[in-house]
């Protein structure tokens, strides 16, 4: 097989894991140097599957669509698995920190849907996650409370990993 014949079948095998990619933020940030101002941009990323995957990215560059592309490939590098329960909410309760912000998450009831702002909601959407109550705690900076979120998630644990930790069978932990 050419190489040109297996980068297409990788190719093709990225579109079928269907990721989707929102822009949170975008900003025109500018850099003082000795002949004036460089103005660049900054865009913050959020890369999921709607699976129990999930990433947040950061790109810098020249042009919008130069920082959005290098946000996503930043987020595909950080992407963490999150445990779903059969109605599509999270384990338990959680608590994630990113620097000064705090998010807060608790699982709800089916049919509750998502109920979170900001930068959160679209990190919950895009990990899959239908049925959720979130709070942002501490900060208004949309990097550090996605940031915040991911890091929540990641720490979620399943019900088959608490009881092979705890050496007891999964109906009794239900009990």
């Amino acid at each position: 097989m050419t190489k040109s014949k297996s980068r297409k079948k990788s190719r093709a095998k990225e579109k079928e894991t269907n990721w989707q990619e929102r822009v949170v933020q975008i900003r025109r940030v500018s850099k003082v140097v000795k002949g004036g101002k460089k103005l660049s941009f900054r865009a913050i990323v959020v890369v999921g599957n709607e699976r129990g995957q999930v990433g947040v990215g950061v790109g810098k560059a020249a042009d919008v669509i130069g920082a959005v592309r290098k946000g996503v490939a930043d987020a595909k590098k950080q992407l963490v698995e999150v445990p779903l329960t059969k109605s599509n909410s999270i384990t338990h309760v959680i608590n994630g920190v990113a620097g000064g912000a705090k998010v807060f998450m608790r699982p709800a009831a089916p049919g509750t849907g998502v109920i979170a702002g900001g930068a959160v909601r679209t990190v919950l959407e895009l990990a899959g996650v239908k049925n959720i109550l979130a709070k942002q705690l501490g900060s208004n900076s949309p990097l550090n409370n996605a940031r915040a979120a991911v890091n929540a998630l990641e720490t979620l644990r399943s019900f088959s990993e608490v009881a092979r930790e705890r050496d007891i069978p999964l109906e009794q932990l239900y009990a």
